[in-house]
């Protein structure tokens, strides 16, 4: 169907302050809504709190309010703009919370204002524990043993019921927020208070805890007519039990068997339909990985923190879909800005790897509790792209910002090893590694702490490839440590010896359809030498270039507002003539929106992966009219300063 023509002046709500478990991914989705909103000729009225965004910028909405994000205030500019729409579902659960306090207190009635997107109800149905059990009873999909509970006491007679061990998930609340596990009376006490107090509504699920069954996310778009499509799946590196946004995760999902996948898509489409839900939305699964049970852990009724990873992942550009949907558009109506020609109900295909490595703040606080568990702490995250997942992995370690170039771990622990494989924490992957160079096989590793088999085979391949490299180079060992994604100083460090002269780094587009229809945003990946470079013919000749570096995850310090800096330079240096490039590796940001530079290169910020995006070291260098030379007007622009 066609825009609803009813709707001329929408008010949006964005996220507010960044807080963990809610970060710069809702300036990124706030952003692409208000664009898509003003491309439509909506009137656009924007109330956020964060100075430091690009959502905040005067020409992103027809009027910005820089004001508190309270109900009084959001009340104040209803009176005074008259919205006739309210768009919530993209400023995170601070929107969310807001349009269910608007709406329960009448206010939203009384001013004929619409919440367009996802409907009251199927918030409700969400985010209410109890209402969700039922929606999910309805159409038989399996839920985790569990009691909802407003009261302590409640909460304690539950967690009896249901048995030790149990996890608290709190009622409309954002990152785990006041969540835990709790495998006595005692533990349950203190984390059943903190679940009840984080809640808004005074109400947390005691749940049983299901340690070591694996941990998938759909991301799933639905319109209003009811056609719905998966956008991705995700899996987490880490059983059930930790955040997913404090694990390492990857897309797709690369552990499932066809009919494992396959009955967990059905089960996300199933589910979006009995919520109602319009626009995207994130459903999380809990799978045994030794039989075919499985069960839904939760559902996002709006464009979650996943979201902008699934959406950097694909390229299919979630929030800005889920703002047409609100619109009133269909998703056979809406066109994919990738390719120009297929439209947004076609499913995303990925021939690549994604991985997502959480950043957490432990460096900032020597001494603090580094354990991992429901209740998120990381407060960014990098991702990278590659063709397997080793490169992935590797490409994702070098760019977070830790000081490390590889799995082995620069500063040892000074527990003894068996000590910290017990331990779930932010060095667990290193852990890992430790052990197995130590001997330890994969089956004991799994064993102690569920990590599925598959990614610790991996990790086995890069050991023993450390090893060989230890013995010496040969073109073997070589080819594929260059495969797995080890730099070239990296290679010379592990083997003592300089490795011979590598083929540049060729680039992959990322197209939405697995090259089944041709792409056109520029949007690049890097893998081994010697292959076809879609990068080649993108570079524009005869004009002077800048490669702006981006920010790269948020750590305290270094937050939003660089990302903000670094879209403001490029903008600028475009609208001036010059043609720009920008790396970055942060999924949650403007700055790695496909259209927002000439060129984007999702890699880390490091000197030989920057200096390979630059023309005159990656393959198409003797395309330039000084062949193999340096353009003499370069540039090189980063935020913040080196």
């Amino acid at each position: 169907m066609p825009k609803d023509a009813s709707i001329k002046k929408v008010l949006v709500i964005g996220s507010g302050p960044i807080v963990i478990g809610q970060a710069a991914e809702f300036d990124y989705a706030g952003t692409q809504a208000c664009r898509a909103l003003m491309a439509e000729g909506v009137e656009t009225v924007l109330i956020n709190s964060n100075p430091a965004t690009i959502m905040t910028d005067p020409d992103m909405a027809t009027a910005v309010y820089i004001e508190p994000l309270t109900r009084r205030t959001v009340e104040r500019i209803i009176e005074k703009e008259k919205p006739d729409s309210l768009l919530a579902g993209l400023g995170g659960q601070t929107g969310l919370n807001l349009a269910m306090e608007l709406h329960k207190s009448g206010f939203l009635a009384e001013h004929g204002v619409r919440l367009i997107g996802t409907n009251i109800d199927a918030i409700l149905k969400s985010e209410d524990r109890q209402l969700f059990k039922d929606a999910m009873a309805a159409i038989d999909q399996p839920t985790i043993p569990s009691r909802t509970a407003n009261t302590l006491a409640q909460a304690m007679n539950a967690a009896r019921a249901v048995g030790y061990p149990v996890i608290i998930r709190p009622a409309f609340t954002l990152g785990g927020s006041g969540g835990g596990v709790a495998h006595n009376e005692r533990e349950m006490e203190a984390v059943a208070q903190r679940g009840l107090d984080a809640s808004p509504i005074h109400q947390v699920l005691v749940e049983r805890y299901i340690f070591g069954w694996k941990e998938i996310e759909f991301e799933v778009m639905r319109d209003s007519a009811g056609s719905a499509i998966t956008i991705c799946s995700m899996e987490n590196f880490d059983p059930v039990g930790v955040h997913t946004g404090d694990s390492i995760v990857v897309a797709p999902a690369l552990t499932l068997a066809d009919k494992e996948y396959q009955m967990l898509r059905s089960a996300a489409l199933s589910i979006i339909g009995e919520l109602g839900i319009e626009g995207g939305c994130n459903c999380q699964f809990a799978l045994n990985p030794d039989s075919f049970e499985y069960a839904v852990i939760e559902v996002n009724p709006r464009v979650s923190r996943s979201s902008a990873l699934a959406s950097k992942a694909t390229g299919y550009p979630i929030a800005k879909v889920s703002a047409k949907i609100a619109l009133g558009y269909t998703l056979d109506e809406i066109k994919n800005e990738v390719t120009g020609e297929t439209y947004a109900c076609f499913e995303p295909a990925l021939d690549y790897v994604v991985c997502k490595l959480p950043r957490w703040p432990f460096d900032k606080f020597y001494g603090a509790d580094r354990s991992l568990g429901p209740q998120m702490k990381a407060t960014g995250e990098v991702m990278s792209i590659a063709p397997t997942f080793e490169a992935a992995l590797m490409k994702a370690i070098r760019g977070a910002g830790i000081k490390e170039e590889s799995l082995n771990r620069r500063v040892r622990s000074k527990k003894p090893l068996q000590v910290r494989l017990r331990e779930i924490d932010d060095m667990r992957v290193f852990s890992l590694f430790e052990a197995l160079k130590a001997g330890y096989t994969v089956g004991e590793l799994h064993d102690l702490t569920k990590v599925d088999c598959f990614f610790l085979n991996k990790l086995r391949s890069m050991a023993e490839l450390e090893a060989s490299l230890a013995q010496g180079l040969t073109a073997e060992n070589v080819a594929l440590a260059r495969k797995y994604g080890y730099t070239e100083a990296l290679i010379a460090k592990l083997s003592g010896q300089t490795p011979p002269p590598a083929e540049p780094l060729s680039y992959k587009m990322v197209d939405t359809c697995a090259a089944e229809f041709e792409a056109r945003t520029p949007y690049f990946y890097s893998v081994p030498g010697g292959q076809h470079c879609d990068a080649r013919e993108r570079v524009t000749h005869g004009r002077e270039s800048v490669l702006v570096l981006g920010s790269g995850p948020i750590r305290i310090g270094q937050g939003i507002e660089f990302d903000y800096s670094s879209v403001h330079c490029v903008r600028t240096l475009r609208d001036m003539g010059y043609d720009v490039a920008i790396v970055n590796n942060n999924p949650e940001t403007v700055s790695t929106d496909y259209d927002t530079a000439s060129r984007l290169y999702f890699e880390p910020l490091c000197p030989e992966d920057v200096m390979a995006s630059s023309p005159w070291s990656g393959p198409w260098a003797s395309s330039w009219p000084s062949a193999g030379r340096r353009p003499s007007r370069w540039r090189i622009s980063s935020f913040p300063a080196a």
